[in-house]
C-alpha cells in the first residue's frame, strides 16, 4: 500500500515538472485529478480491509413510556444482533453502545409485540444486519397504581411461664408500593418472616425482614422493618382487705385512724403461692400532706420481691395521726341569773274539782327575767 501511495506521488511530481502538460491542464483539472487520486486510495485502504461477521449485543431501550402506563412483565433487555463488514467499522460501532430503541409513545394498555426488524437496527454506514435473536419483544402494559400495605408480624414458639406477649407492633407499619395494577391487586398485606418467641422475657426491638412474593421484590426489593416487641407477666388480681398502716414521726410509732387500708393490686402469677400472705408482699406506711393534717397512704413492695408488683387501689387513701392524750369533753348546763325588775302580782283561785286558775295583775307588768346561759366545766 505505502509503494502504491508513493509511486502516485511520483506520477504527480513528473507530471508537474512537464511545463508543456501543465499549461494545457487548467488549475480545476489539477484538483478534480487529486481528489480522484485521494478517492482511489481510501477505496483501497477500506475495500482492502477484512470483512467479518461479528455478533453485537444491542441494549433494548424504552422511550415515550406513557407516566400513567408500566411494562408489568419480564423481557429481554438486549437483543443479538448479527452484523458483516470491516473490522475496524464493527470496532466502532461496538464502542459507540448503540441500543435497540423502542417507543411507546402510543402505548396503551395491554399487550404489545415488537419486532425486531433488520431495518431497526441502527448500524454504521458499511456494515450490514445478517440475523436479530430474538425477532420480536413481546410487553405487557398495565396501568400504574399506589397502594398502601398494612404489616403485620408472624411468630412461632411460645415466651417463658409467667410471661406473656402485650404488644407487638412494626415500624412502619404501613408501606406504600406503586407498580401494576394486576400485580398489586393480588396482596392485601405484607407480613415479617416468622418470629422465634421461644424462651423470651424480656421486651426487644429486632430488625426482621418482609416475606414478599418475587413480584413484589421486583418492585421494592429486599425490604426489613423494625418489629417492637413488648413482653409482661402475667398477673392476677388481689385485695388484701386488713393492711395496717405504719407511721413513724421522729423515730416514734404513731396511732392512725383508721388504722388499716384495703389495697388492690396486680400481684404476678409466679408469686401467688409462695408467700404466706398477700400482706407479707408489701409494707404501708403514710406521708404527711403539706399544711394539712392528713397523711397520704402508700402500699410499697419489700425489696426482697423480684417481680414488679401494680397498686391499683388503696382505701381510704388518707388516714390522720391519733393524739396520745384524748381530746377534753366538756358537760354543759344550765345557770339562772335573775335580773333586777319588779315581779308582777299573781292571783289563783282553787276550784272544787280541784283545778287551779290565776291571773296577772295588769298594773304590775314588769316581769322578773330569767336569763340561760350554758357554761363549760371539765369533767
Amino acid at each position: 500500500m505505502i509503494k502504491m501511495i508513493q509511486s502516485i506521488k511520483d506520477i504527480i511530481a513528473s507530471i508537474v515538472k512537464e511545463k508543456k502538460l501543465t499549461q494545457l491542464i487548467s488549475k480545476d483539472w489539477m484538483l478534480k485529478f487529486i481528489s480522484l487520486v485521494l478517492a482511489v486510495i481510501l477505496w483501497s485502504f477500506v475495500g482492502g480491509e477484512d470483512r467479518v461477521d461479528k455478533n453485537v449485543m444491542f441494549p433494548i431501550e424504552i422511550i415515550n413510556l406513557p407516566r400513567d402506563l408500566v411494562i408489568s412483565n419480564q423481557f429481554k433487555k438486549e437483543i443479538e444482533v448479527t452484523v458483516s463488514g470491516p473490522r475496524s467499522l464493527i470496532l466502532e460501532m461496538a464502542n459507540k453502545a448503540i441500543t435497540r430503541q423502542v417507543d411507546l409513545s402510543a402505548a396503551t394498555p395491554g399487550t404489545m409485540v415488537i419486532e425486531n426488524d433488520n431495518d431497526h437496527i441502527p448500524v454504521l454506514r458499511g456494515i450490514t444486519v445478517q440475523r436479530v435473536k430474538p425477532s420480536s419483544i413481546i410487553l405487557s402494559l398495565d396501568k400504574l397504581v399506589q397502594k398502601q400495605y398494612p404489616v403485620s408480624a408472624r411468630t412461632v414458639g411460645r415466651v417463658a411461664d409467667g410471661y406473656y406477649v402485650k404488644m407487638l407492633k412494626t415500624d412502619p407499619d404501613v408501606i406504600t408500593i406503586t407498580g401494576p395494577l394486576t400485580t398489586l391487586s393480588q396482596f392485601d398485606e405484607l407480613f415479617t418472616k416468622a418470629i422465634n418467641l421461644n424462651g423470651v422475657k424480656k421486651s426487644a426491638q429486632l430488625q426482621v425482614p418482609l416475606e414478599l412474593d418475587p413480584a413484589i421484590i421486583e418492585l421494592i426489593g429486599e425490604t426489613s422493618v423494625t418489629a417492637d416487641l413488648t413482653i409482661a407477666l402475667e398477673t392476677v388480681t388481689k385485695t388484701i382487705e386488713e393492711m395496717n398502716v405504719s407511721v413513724t414521726v421522729e423515730g416514734v410509732e404513731q396511732k392512725v385512724s383508721p388504722a388499716a387500708v384495703k389495697v388492690a393490686a396486680n400481684i404476678p402469677k409466679m408469686l401467688v403461692g409462695k408467700y404466706g400472705s398477700m400482706s407479707d408482699l408489701f409494707s404501708v406506711t403514710a406521708i404527711k400532706i403539706d399544711d394539712s393534717d392528713l397523711y397520704e397512704v402508700q402500699v410499697i413492695p419489700k425489696k426482697e420481691i423480684e417481680y414488679p408488683i401494680e397498686i391499683l387501689s388503696i382505701i381510704p387513701s388518707h388516714v390522720m395521726v391519733v393524739a396520745d392524750n384524748p381530746i377534753p369533753v366538756y358537760d354543759t348546763k344550765t345557770v339562772s341569773k335573775t335580773s333586777d325588775s319588779i315581779a308582777p302580782v299573781v292571783e289563783s283561785t282553787l276550784t272544787g274539782d280541784g283545778t287551779a286558775t290565776g291571773s296577772v295583775s295588769g298594773a304590775n307588768r314588769n316581769i322578773r327575767k330569767i336569763k340561760r346561759t350554758k357554761v363549760k366545766k371539765k369533767l
